[in-house]
């Protein structure tokens, strides 16, 4: 298999755009991305492109990409996988070049969530990412559904309330230099664990915002990488795990095992241990969901990840900072658009060009889970072609 590289990267702002539609955004996103290919583009050197898009309030998702980008004579494919949509997409698109198929493709994910009706918006998310026959007529939308086991957590775990509201302020603190984040504000401690409640254990700034925006990669051969940039992004790994859907089939609440799946496929793709990860851009759709998840991608033992967020190792001064763009908390969560923003972040990161600089990163690492816990996506990418 040919390896696989990233060589431009865009993205709208993340936030409640009432006055753009889905078919504004797509192509902003999609201009940024052109245009930050260090040696020029032509669109109509794309062969494919993947969509990853959630809600279903746009028609004809794949058509509106054709349309809207003027790419009517390639195959566009529409991605949906729950909240992994996007790095979905992205494992998609890379399996597509790696094999020969194509050399360069689009990936692209866009979401507006805030274009439908709220009971409308309530419905799409129900239908599309949990039981429909049991989780979701007992009220397991994704709040009470990830509630479940976040109380679960803090009931065995040492962390308590007061290291999901760390989790939630560290990630404000990190957008407040990211032009595209939704909530650029800082909140304390006190605030969060005084905010009202959603439901328990989660309060207001616990839970992720709804978002519209959209993102876009592109993504070539190791073949033609050189007509692009002198300065490509590899992806190194992709994985994609699963688990049962109704949560009295779940075995442990503790921990969420679709990630585990995912992150040993990417990591066993990359050629790499979590231990070589420098920096990334973890689903925090919960503030409680980071917490478990730094455990379940092997970047803490069992259990560890209170002690890790005491000790500040997350934050951007830290030996492993997450969520340098905010996370899903302060940046946005256009469902689809999560997973490719979070590769457009990485791949700022890892040329030397993020709003949160570190000093040379090689390793950085997307991830999304999503529908009732039942799937995630991981993705790996680096400065290291292998």
């Amino acid at each position: 298999m040919r390896r696989v590289a990233v060589v431009g990267a865009g993205m709208t702002q993340f936030k409640e755009h009432f006055d753009k539609g889905i078919k504004e955004l797509i192509p902003e996103a999609v201009a940024e991305m052109e245009a930050s290919v260090d040696k020029g583009f032509e669109r109509s050197q794309i062969e494919a492109a993947w969509f990853g898009e959630l809600t279903t309030s746009d028609g004809f998702p794949s058509g509106i990409l054709a349309d809207t980008l003027g790419l009517l004579d390639i195959p566009v494919t529409r991605v949906e996988n729950a909240c992994a949509t996007g790095n979905d997409a992205v494992r998609n698109a890379t399996f597509a070049v790696a094999s020969g198929a194509y050399d360069v493709v689009l990936v692209v994910g866009a979401d507006k969530v805030r274009e439908s009706s709220a009971r409308s918006t309530f419905w799409e998310w129900g239908a599309l990412t949990r039981d429909m026959a049991w989780d979701f007529p007992l009220g397991l939308v994704a709040p009470a559904n990830f509630a479940l086991h976040a109380a679960r957590y803090l009931h065995e775990s040492p962390a308590t309330r007061e290291h999901m509201a760390k989790v939630a302020v560290k990630n404000h603190r990190h957008a407040l230099t990211n032009p595209k984040a939704q909530m650029r504000f800082e909140i304390t401690v006190d605030q969060v664990l005084n905010a009202p409640t959603v439901v328990a254990p989660f309060g207001l700034y616990d839970c992720t915002p709804q978002s519209d925006g959209a993102a876009a990669l592109l993504v070539v051969s190791e073949d033609v990488v050189d007509r692009y940039t002198d300065k490509p992004v590899w992806v190194r790994g992709v994985g994609l795990g699963m688990d049962r859907v109704m949560h009295q089939h779940k075995s442990d609440l503790t921990t969420f095992p679709p990630t585990v799946r995912a992150a040993k496929a990417a990591y066993s793709m990359a050629g790499i241990e979590a231990s070589d990860i420098d920096v990334a851009e973890v689903h925090d759709c919960f503030t409680a969901v980071e917490l478990i998840s730094y455990e379940d991608l092997g970047f803490v033992e069992r259990f560890g990840a209170a002690d890790f967020v005491d000790k500040d190792e997350t934050t951007f001064e830290g030996s492993l900072p997450v969520n340098l763009s905010g996370g899903l908390k302060a940046k946005g969560h256009p469902p689809g658009a999560t997973g490719v923003s979070q590769c457009v972040e990485l791949f700022e990161q890892l040329r030397g060009d993020a709003h949160n600089q570190l000093d040379d990163p090689r390793y950085g690492l997307a991830h999304n889970i999503g529908g009732p816990t039942a799937v995630a996506a991981v993705t790996v990418l680096s400065s290291i072609k292998a």
